[in-house]
């Protein structure tokens, strides 16, 4: 293995459907396997760990751990998507800072991480904002997504699995970085446990679809199990990080292929509050 390569492992699982400490267990155990395969980094998927409110709300959030065990990330999901508006809380300004130089080493170095939730992959204005913070590995957290079975099925084709990888692909592409497209799965007993055999999403055991894409959009790993969506287990990637700095070469969105004389993006990053008081002048 060269300097410029990082191993990653990709899950591809089903949580403990509402047992904080079973997934919290299941995440120790797929880190240790991960570790056991040689893998600087790992993935997990979109609202994989059952948690608390904040407060009074709940929120889709992002974590980030260093190789040294620290916390260096922590975000909310901007905008939950459609129904899970009905569940979780809007993230805020802080929450655009996501992404993160990890330090592997001196064997590897340092590399910028970064990472976005499920449809915040449709958001141009967020993906170009993440682009401009110059990631090189960039982990795509999705919930279980289920085959597209054509233009008469329960949902678009944007949250099938095809749809969804999709998305990572031109993410990757735009973003000429690294994506690690990390899909949960939800077999018989969440079905079960969530009462969701006649919902429009987790009605069909499956979901499962992890994969690794290049930065020119390449996918470069194969199905677990043949393809089978209710498998799971870790998908494996050697990333040869150089291979960013040639795709830059030829694509950089926010680099020389940009016109910020003619377009450009503002952001406000300051929280804002409920209530703003101001004296009258």
């Amino acid at each position: 293995m060269t300097r410029t390569n990082l191993r990653v492992a990709i899950t591809q699982a089903e949580p403990e459907w509402f047992d904080l400490a079973g997934t919290v267990k299941k995440t120790i155990d797929l880190i240790n396997e991960a570790a056991k395969g040689g893998a600087r980094l790992v993935a997990f998927p979109e609202v994989w760990i059952t948690g608390y409110p904040g407060w009074i709300c709940l929120y889709i959030a992002q974590a980030i751990i260093s190789p040294q065990g620290e916390l260096v990330m922590l975000r909310r999901k901007i905008k939950p998507t459609h129904v899970e508006r009905a569940i979780f809380g809007d993230g805020s300004g802080r929450d655009l800072d996501n992404v993160v130089e990890l330090d592997f080493g001196t064997e590897i170095g340092k590399v910028k991480v970064g990472t976005l939730a499920c449809w915040e992959h449709t958001q141009p204005l967020l993906k170009y904002h993440t682009y401009s913070q110059g990631q090189v590995v960039h982990i795509s957290m999705w919930p279980p997504v289920e085959p597209d079975v054509g233009p008469d099925g329960p949902g678009p084709y944007s949250i099938s699995a095809e749809g969804a990888l999709n998305l990572s692909q031109a993410y990757a592409i735009e973003g000429g970085a690294y994506v690690l497209h990390c899909t949960a799965v939800c077999n018989e007993k969440g079905i079960e446990t969530m009462k969701t055999s006649d919902a429009m999403l987790f009605s069909q055991p499956g979901g499962g679809h992890s994969a690794a894409v290049g930065p020119d959009g390449r996918r470069l790993t194969l199905p677990l199990g043949g393809g089978d969506p209710t498998v799971e287990g870790i998908v494996y990637a050697d990333l040869d990080l150089e291979r960013v700095v040639t795709n830059r070469g030829f694509l950089d969105v926010v680099g020389h292929y940009s016109r910020p004389d003619l377009l450009w993006l503002g952001v406000d990053k300051q929280q804002k509050e409920a209530i703003v008081h101001r004296l009258r002048e």
